[in-house]
């Protein structure tokens, strides 16, 4: 077995939803987490990264469930990196209850960037030796979504980024747009919902004081299609969440 590193986390209260589900924004965040206690641990820690202008980007998430971690549950969540395709870091992640069993899985591409200037940098320009795990794979290189032009799509709500948002870089954090697109669900929806999968792949960064206008399909064979979008129509991000029937 390849190199791997795993974190173990407990629910708590204020991290689940009115089910007493942990929140898909949370379970978000603890892979975000675990994904930078990974890196760092190899040496490219968030102030070396900081010092040479450079930054990871997070471009699309493919996360299934076989059910979601619920309030005072303690989950283990392991995850490695699988190498690149192109200028596309690859990194999988499986999440396990207290009983090693699995119940979630998420395949995640990522790219690095030149912080300063805005562009994608080639994986040879990362400085720190990075290992690789080849050997385990729980899918293929995610797809960037696609909402094909017959979906149709209708204004829900919309949103400023303010601070309860934003992290280090004055963007909206990633994990933020899963409330997003959770928040745009009816009460009714929210009750009878329950999570079999959520993809979501990020066009354009939001910032401090931008609003979003977010918009939602009906469901259609147990799928929701979701799109947050400016003012102007510049796409922040496109995202789908897959409904157990």
């Amino acid at each position: 077995m390849g190199y791997m590193r795993t974190e173990e986390h407990l629910i708590y209260s204020n991290e689940i939803d009115n089910k007493a589900n942990c929140r898909l924004s949370v379970l978000l965040s603890l892979m975000q987490r675990a994904a930078d206690g990974d890196v760092e641990n190899m040496g490219g820690s968030r102030d070396e990264m900081v010092a040479r202008n450079m930054g990871w980007m997070l471009t699309t998430i493919d996360l299934t469930c076989e059910r979601i971690p619920i309030f005072n549950e303690q989950i283990k969540i392991t995850t490695w990196n699988k190498g690149t395709k192109g200028a596309l870091w690859l990194r999988d992640f499986r999440i396990c209850d207290g009983n090693n069993q699995e119940i979630a899985k998420a395949c995640t591409s990522w790219v690095l960037v030149d912080s300063v200037k805005r562009k994608v940098l080639r994986p040879s320009a990362y400085p720190f030796e990075i290992k690789s795990n080849d050997e385990d794979s729980l899918g293929p290189v995610p797809d960037k979504i696609n909402i094909l032009d017959e979906v149709k799509l209708h204004e829900s709500y919309a949103m400023t980024v303010r601070y309860s948002g934003i992290d280090s870089n004055g963007h909206l954090n990633n994990a933020r747009y899963a409330d997003l697109c959770m928040d745009a669900l009816s009460v009714d929806e929210l009750d009878s919902t329950s999570i079999q999968g959520f993809k979501i792949t990020y066009h354009h960064e939001a910032r401090m004081g931008e609003v979003i206008h977010i918009l939602r399909s009906d469901v259609t064979d147990g799928v929701i299609y979701f799109r947050g979008q400016s003012p102007e129509g510049t796409r922040y991000y496109d995202a789908c969440l897959r409904l157990m029937e």
